[in-house]
């Protein structure tokens, strides 16, 4: 399976929250991102984000467009997020929605690791192209 890796830029624009209960926050994100290195391109992501009064306790879901190339090739694609925290461990899940791809990226799928090392974000992108 191929792999594509390289720097992103992350601009968030957190909306207030929507709803504060009990210690619970939720609001919506708007998340852009450039990324550069083998995965190249732009995308915008809408995030729903919880946030509990447990201290490293969250969770996440967001729904992201990128439009670019991966390789050689270039074209579109939707990631769908799903993140939790709990307790300060934390488990993310970045995965290609499947038949989302265009252009000389359809037919792709894969999973999306992302890093960030003090600010510093990074991606791997484990991709297959049918």
């Amino acid at each position: 399976m191929p792999t594509a890796r390289g720097p992103m830029d992350v601009n968030i624009e957190a909306e207030p929250p929507f709803l504060e209960q009990d210690g619970l926050k939720l609001n919506r994100n708007l998340v852009r991102k450039v990324f550069s290195g083998d995965m190249a391109g732009t995308s915008e992501a809408h995030m729903i984000a919880a946030v509990t009064a447990t201290p490293g306790s969250a969770g996440y879901v967001a729904i992201e467009y990128f439009e670019g190339s991966v390789g050689r090739r270039s074209g579109s694609f939707v990631l769908q997020h799903s993140g939790v925290m709990n307790r300060g461990d934390a488990r993310l899940e970045v995965t290609i929605v499947p038949d989302s791809g265009t252009g000389a990226l359809a037919g792709i799928s894969g999973t999306l690791e992302i890093g960030n090392d003090q600010g510093r974000h990074t991606y791997v992108l484990d991709y297959r192209i049918a």
